[in-house]
């Protein structure tokens, strides 16, 4: 029994060294070298300070910017701790519920835009941390943006056309807004 146990104990300490700490030790320094940016956390930067991450959505409620999707993340919106869809089903009353009030809540923002709400208005992202929103979900916000600014529909609305962003390889994935680069120009246009 005990020729056995030695083999088996030296190849799980072998291996716990090998897979536990050697290869993650590696990982990490590659990740660290090759990929600075993002295993850093992909820190957005304005005027000298950290303002948020490229990679995590934010709360904004001013009517002066511009809403992300809702986050699914419960007690702190857009805690990435706590990533991850609401696994709500269209059919279940708590996510109608949900999205009646998030119209609700859009509509009394902007009474006047008669326009069709964009669905990634009122729906969270498959993470919860979503933090781009569609060119249409954009140029519905327009308007109040402006009006709370009072800037021109026509200025706020061209801003919004600079940052839309295209598809990956000009295939993968919708064209998208990244909704805190978005806010840090309305900033700059001062």
């Amino acid at each position: 029994m005990l020729s056995l146990i030695r083999p088996a104990s030296v190849l799980l300490g072998l291996f716990t060294v090998l897979t536990g700490l050697a290869y993650p030790a590696l990982i990490t320094t590659v990740g660290a070298a090759l990929f600075a940016e993002p295993a850093g956390g992909s820190l957005v930067v304005a005027r000298g300070e950290v303002v948020g991450s490229a990679l995590i959505g934010q709360p904004f409620v001013s009517p002066q910017y511009f809403w992300g999707r809702p986050s699914a993340t419960s007690a702190v919106p857009y805690d990435a701790a706590a990533s991850s869809g609401s696994n709500l089903g269209p059919t279940n009353p708590a996510l109608v519920e949900a999205v009646r009030a998030r119209v609700a809540a859009l509509r009394a923002s902007d009474p006047g835009n008669a326009a069709p709400i964009p669905v990634d208005l009122v729906t969270t992202s498959g993470s919860g941390l979503d933090p781009h929103i569609s060119p249409a979900a954009a140029r519905w916000q327009a308007a109040r943006v402006a009006r709370a600014r009072g800037r021109s529909e026509a200025e706020v609305g061209a801003l919004v056309e600079r940052h839309v962003e295209g598809r990956v390889l000009g295939v993968l994935g919708e064209p998208r807004v990244h909704v805190l680069q978005l806010n840090l120009a309305l900033d700059e246009l001062r």
